[in-house]
């Protein structure tokens, strides 16, 4: 790969990073009593909870949906990075 080649992948990437830092993936749980909203970029932009859904006498379900609301929103986010980046391993060639 010779440097203009280099010049153009390194474009192609910044131009995805930037795609991933406006990206927001939200993911609801508990029929919408917990939102959590990360970027692209795995960075966390909000969380919201409902205080007229939440039994905050059962602060453990509150936490469990939290928990699974940011797993699944960074597992979500993982994926469409990975999607993104996809074509430029290929570019790379790395004889994998």
């Amino acid at each position: 790969m010779n440097r203009f080649d280099q010049a153009k992948m390194l474009m192609k990437v910044r131009k995805i990073q930037k795609e991933l830092e406006r990206q927001i993936i939200t993911v609801e749980k508990g029929d919408g009593a917990v939102k959590v909203d990360i970027t692209g970029e795995q960075k966390l932009k909000k969380i919201h909870i409902d205080k007229d859904k939440v039994d905050f006498e059962d602060v453990e379900q509150l936490e469990m949906w939290l928990e699974e609301a940011v797993k699944e929103a960074i597992n979500t986010s993982q994926k469409i990075a990975a999607e993104k980046m996809q074509p430029m391993m290929g570019a790379l060639n790395l004889g994998m």
